[in-house]
């Protein structure tokens, strides 16, 4: 890597359950981190061969096609407005349909109820182009002239066919939307638009940029999020334990699909330590807090703050804190959200070890949390494998960079062979007996933050 650029963005609450953020905040914080990465690199515009795009999936942009300007702020995936929404629709009967046609499941953090809530309540929106963050980029880049995204962002909407690999007519009727104004579909490499060449979810490039291109491997996130992705090839494995199936990257035409296990909170419960608590300094000061003490004394953190992703898809659950004691200290919290890291781990690399009738033979692991050796040895103790960590953790990025320069004809597959270095293999040193206890000790405390419709935690 030659150079490279950060820039944060605002997360915006104007309600509760709800996060918006600001589409042209996202724009410019997408100029200058590559402004920024280009002088690191002692680079200019004109060596730029190809640009890959990887982005948050499910967040709804709307912006109006001759001026580009955005005409609402955009949704965002953890935006829990349409629970009740998703609730009735539940309620009717639709969710296995849904799961057949999508491969989703029927959650606010997806795009279609967002996209129907808008049309509903947004000025402007039946004419606007609609689309997730990566046709929103798309567009800026191109100034206008292309309308697209790839069939891993698409896949992530529920209004995607992932069997046909088209939109959805049915599903567009279903959620009271229309198809007109959404992106044509194209693969995650190619000639897509000028020098953009590469496009994946976020999740779907970390996989393509962890080397898990052979059937049975998986990786997982820990980013705001973790997202835990495992290839299926061809094989479009059908969930019955709450896990999604998803496009994992469409190449010639060719769909790949994942199971993937969605869980909304592990490193933003740093962040709420940080900014909401005031119990960190910074985030970096997690892993030797959590460190100076040998355990959490029995407290669990479960960090439902916008409801629980996968495998219990529960959108009425809340942050729940249980165990505290007089002597619980601010180590014995701070350990405890980095616990519930890898015990969310668990419950979904179990699930999807039963849905796909394979056992996991190592777990590769990136994103910001991932540069914890607490975080990445708790998560071998209680998965009992390997956990694997890249010396490149920028694994999303990483992935889009791959699927670029493939796209533009710049390196072959057989290129990047080899490309994925090793920086530390992290082996299981607690007893299964011990991993287990702690892991239901962390399930009680799963079903203490389990919310009911109507109540007042919404």
């Amino acid at each position: 890597m030659r150079g490279k650029g950060y820039t944060e963005i605002t997360q915006h609450y104007p309600r509760p359950g709800w996060v918006e953020h600001d589409p042209n905040e996202i724009w410019s914080a997408v100029q200058s981190s590559a402004k920024a990465a280009l002088d690191a690199a002692g680079a200019s515009q004109a060596d730029v061969a190809a640009v890959g795009i990887t982005n948050q999936r499910e967040t709804l942009v709307l912006w109006d096609r001759k001026t580009l300007e955005p005409v609402a702020p955009a949704i965002v995936w953890q935006d829990r407005r349409t629970a009740d929404e998703c609730e009735r629709l539940r309620d009717a009967g639709n969710e296995e349909r849904v799961r057949q046609v999508t491969g989703l499941v029927l959650d606010p953090y997806f795009t279609a109820t967002k996209y129907a809530w808008a049309l509903q309540n947004v000025d402007r929106a039946r004419d606007a182009a609609a689309g997730t963050v990566d046709s929103w980029l798309v567009a800026r880049l191109s100034e206008g002239k292309a309308h697209v995204t790839d069939a891993s962002n698409a896949s992530r909407t529920l209004l995607f066919d992932i069997g046909r690999g088209t939109w959805s007519e049915e599903m567009a009727e279903l959620f009271g939307v229309s198809l007109a104004n959404l992106p044509e579909v194209v693969d995650s490499c190619g000639a897509i638009a000028g020098n953009v060449t590469g496009i994946a979810g976020d999740q779907q490039a970390a996989l393509f940029g962890q080397a898990c291109t052979i059937i049975g491997m998986a990786k997982n996130t820990y980013g705001t999020g973790s997202f835990v992705l495992l290839n299926t090839g061809a094989d479009r494995v059908m969930s019955k334990t709450g896990m999604l199936t998803t496009v994992a990257w469409r190449r010639d035409g060719k769909l790949t699909y994942a199971l993937e296990g969605a869980i909304f909170v592990t490193g933003a419960a740093l962040q709420w330590l940080r900014d909401g608590l005031g119990i960190i300094q910074s985030a970096a000061e997690a892993g030797p807090l959590a460190e100076s003490v040998p355990n959490t004394g029995g407290v669990y953190l479960v960090p439902a703050f916008v409801g629980l992703g996968a495998p219990y898809w529960d959108p009425y659950a809340r942050g729940t804190i249980v165990g505290l004691t007089r002597g619980t200290g601010r180590a014995h919290i701070v350990r405890a959200a980095v616990e519930a890291m890898a015990f969310q781990t668990r419950d979904v690399v179990e699930a999807m070890e039963r849905d796909s009738g394979q056992k996991l033979r190592e777990l590769r692991v990136d994103g910001g949390a991932a540069v914890m050796d607490v975080m990445c040895q708790l998560q071998a103790d209680v998965l009992g494998i390997p956990v694997r960590r890249p010396k490149l953790s920028e694994t999303t990025a990483l992935g889009a960079a791959y699927l670029a320069g493939l796209g533009a004809g710049l390196w072959q597959d057989s290129d990047l062979t080899g490309l994925w270095k090793l920086d530390r293999e992290f082996t299981p040193k607690m007893s299964r007996d011990e991993a287990d206890s702690l892991q239901e000790g962390w399930r009680r405390a799963v079903e203490r933050s389990r919310g009911q419709p109507g109540r007042d935690n919404q």
